[in-house]
């Protein structure tokens, strides 16, 4: 068994779907990894148990039989951050930068394997990594970002970058492992003005790529989640 991350206590997930064949793969693949498991076929019940038990993690099925699972997700985030994770059978791309919008930490399409399901509840329940506070570090690959210090280095030697190229690392190490969809990077980084222009953040990930990546033509870090947005991955903190 892996020991999952987490504090005092393993991490509670409530898993939130209809489907009794999906419920019956999850629950052994998740509580076999060491985590609690909390369960809810409708999204009436899964509010409830989100409400009772505060569980660390949700997943979320989007069609639900009561409620869509798009109103469960924002009546979620109302009141909490904790991450939530999306499966859903709806593929188009629409609906992913939609709920990642509305404040999803990942989408994952049915089907899909245990493996991947683990590595994305791995990577949502170390997001905390950069929140608020002023001295976070993370690290990887030979990439080292000091959000306190503001001073990004490669390999160990400092990297200089503008200031637009720092609010777009700023902006994907605060979800460092999460997707940052278009809309998100370009509310973040150029504000209201921005709203649209995609092509801003095409030209400054290729500059962060160029100064941040030992390979800009084959990214390790800097990822793209085509037509939803960019993901940063770096392995923990520094």
């Amino acid at each position: 068994m892996t020991a999952p991350p987490g504090g005092a206590h393993p991490p509670r997930i409530l898993v939130v779907e209809d489907e009794p064949a999906l419920r019956r793969f999850l629950v052994p693949t998740l509580t076999g990894q060491g985590y609690q498991v909390l369960t809810a076929a409708t999204a009436t019940e899964g509010l409830a148990q989100a409400r009772s038990h505060n569980p660390d993690l949700v997943l979320l099925d989007l069609g639900l039989p009561d409620l869509d699972g798009m109103e469960v997700l924002c009546r979620l985030r109302a009141w909490s951050r904790r991450p939530i994770v999306i499966l859903s059978a709806r593929n188009q791309e629409h609906d992913k930068v939609r709920a990642l919008d509305l404040g999803a930490d990942d989408y994952l399409a049915k089907p899909f394997g245990a493996a991947e399901l683990l590595a994305r509840l791995r990577v949502a329940l170390r997001r905390t990594i950069p929140t608020e506070a002023g001295d976070t570090v993370v690290a990887g690959g030979g990439l080292r970002v000091d959000l306190g210090r503001r001073e990004v280095s490669l390999e160990g030697r400092p990297v200089h970058l503008t200031a637009l190229e720092y609010r777009l690392l700023e902006a994907l190490v605060r979800r460092n492992g999460r997707v940052a969809t278009h809309a998100q990077l370009l509310a973040e980084v150029w504000g209201p003005g921005g709203e649209g222009n995609t092509h801003y953040l095409r030209i400054y990930m290729a500059m962060l790529r160029r100064k941040l990546e030992a390979d800009p033509t084959r990214p390790r870090h800097f990822i793209t989640e085509p037509n939803v947005g960019y993901r940063l991955h770096l392995d923990g903190p520094g």
